[in-house]
């Protein structure tokens, strides 16, 4: 396994996509951030947070959850993942969906289809730490932290201090048969 973020580096990504996200936002007045369970939450927590100090103000937060919604729902074993947790409606805001990492596409296609169910956005827009490549679907990332190609054997594995007891994006080649 390799390191190819680390906390500093981290910290400098979140930074600038809050700063791209007010801006092209034009301020924060209409945003929410919500984090796709689990893995996206501890981003989206740093976002809202950054994007409220550079604002003055308090900006909603959420968690997603997707389970229900996957297209291989049926197919994976069962995790324990928490209740959605928006405590604000989304309809008329912008919103900004955060996860960890992007790579086909699916997780996301998942939240848009749970967003909706939620209420009708005046857009969604979304932010990742890393995108990896290797759609399955059409879906972009609005805000990137880092573009990472990587192979389809290899796996992108984001800590955080928080869950993990350190801020690092790791990368680790699949064992060889």
């Amino acid at each position: 396994m390799s390191k190819v973020m680390d906390e500093n580096e981290i910290r400098r990504a979140l930074t600038r996509i809050a700063h791209e996200i007010i801006e092209r936002n034009k301020g924060a007045e209409s945003l929410v951030v919500i984090g796709v369970q689990s893995r996206g939450v501890p981003m989206a927590k740093r976002l809202a947070k950054l994007i409220g100090q550079i604002e003055g103000i308090d900006v909603p937060m959420g968690s997603l959850n997707i389970a229900m919604y996957r297209d291989d729902f049926a197919t994976r074993s069962a995790r324990t993942i928490s209740a959605s947790e928006i405590p604000f409606d989304v309809t008329g805001k912008s919103v900004i969906l955060v996860d960890e990492v992007l790579f086909t596409g699916r997780t996301t296609r998942a939240a848009l289809d749970a967003i909706m169910d939620l209420g009708r956005p005046s857009v969604i827009q979304l932010a990742v730490l890393v995108d990896r490549g290797h759609r399955d679907l059409p879906i972009r990332a609005d805000y990137v932290g880092k573009n990472l190609p990587t192979a389809l054997k290899e796996s992108v594995d984001v800590y955080w201090v928080e869950t993990k007891g350190e801020d690092a994006v790791m990368i680790a080649k699949e064992a060889e048969s």
